[in-house]
């Protein structure tokens, strides 16, 4: 551990890229390596200060505030460095990037995986002084992902995403035929966490409103090809929906027919294939369109020719 007997506090002014974020965030992304907990025990004992002032962790930062960092020890042991990955981009300006996700690739680090698309993207954009993430994809669905340049964006995406101001429309192949060609899904759902530790949800009527659009493309007797428009964004909606309605989504290893993925030896057959946005900061009309993974082409060609 490191020595902190000569160490002395530093003062940081708050830019544009932190405007708005909580004295809570702002200080364990700038502290990396320090555990969680003790960066929470500096904020309540009052050695961090906000323009002289104790602040509670709920605090929001505004532009040019000074923030005192005290001095804190870090772990020796760092966690493995991200690789810079380049990886397809769908649309860039000044405030958002837009990339296309290949499946197999986390978002970000957590849960056994040491990082992902976020901690890649600034590792090879070492200059960029503001880059998170709007929204989320699991790991093995492909397709459009949004992350914020700024943070006057990010906050602005997050209130759009809210309000369902961002339409996101997902293709899907799945178990059996849909027999209806348009349907609506609206079971509540619940998140919670295994003994293993591992996230889950399922639907349960004391879970959160959910709702998802599909719309039948193609069909034979044993698989579906669906466009899925997402309205409201809870974690796995449309991989719990689909499954409680009896069309789980072919290779999906959580709520899927653990048979016949066992049989098929198939990738989660899910793409986010576009998304339209009014632009957080210009307000003009944005309309992205990934094209279909070549793996879900064959396949679909290969049962639904």
């Amino acid at each position: 551990m490191n020595d902190l007997s000569k160490a002395r506090a530093r003062w940081v002014e708050v830019g544009e890229e932190s405007e708005a974020q909580r004295i809570d965030n702002f200080l364990l992304r700038t502290l990396k390596g320090v555990p969680k907990s003790h960066v929470y025990r500096v904020l309540r004992s009052g050695e961090v200060r906000v323009n002289s002032g104790r602040v509670k962790p709920d605090y929001r930062l505004q532009l040019g505030d000074r923030v005192r960092i005290p001095p804190v020890r870090v772990a020796e042991k760092r966690p493995p460095m991200a690789r810079p990955l380049e990886l397809p981009v769908a649309f860039e300006d000044a405030s958002l990037l837009v990339i296309d996700k290949p499946s197999g690739v986390a978002v970000h680090g957590g849960s056994g995986v040491s990082f992902g698309v976020i901690e890649s993207l600034r590792a090879a954009r070492p200059q960029a002084k503001f880059l998170e993430l709007a929204h989320r994809l699991d790991r093995d669905t492909s397709g459009l992902l949004i992350v914020a340049k700024k943070r006057s964006a990010l906050v602005e995406l997050h209130r759009m995403l809210r309000d369902g101001e961002v339409h996101k429309m997902y293709l899907a192949v799945v178990k059996g035929a849909l027999a209806k060609k348009t349907l609506e899904l609206r079971a509540s759902l619940h998140k919670y966490v295994t003994a293993s530790g591992e996230r889950r949800v399922s639907v349960h009527e004391a879970g959160r409103a959910a709702l998802t659009r599909i719309k039948r493309l193609k069909a034979s007797s044993d698989y579906s090809f669906l466009e899925v428009e997402l309205l409201t964004g809870r974690t796995h909606q449309i991989r719990v929906h689909l499954a409680h309605a009896g069309h789980p989504i072919v290779g999906d290893d959580k709520y899927g027919d653990f048979a016949l993925n066992r049989e098929l030896k198939q990738r989660l057959l899910l793409h986010a294939a576009k998304l339209a946005f009014k632009h957080p900061l210009t307000g003009e009309a944005v309309r992205l369109e990934s094209p279909m993974p070549a793996e879900m082409k064959a396949f679909l060609e290969r049962v639904l020719p």
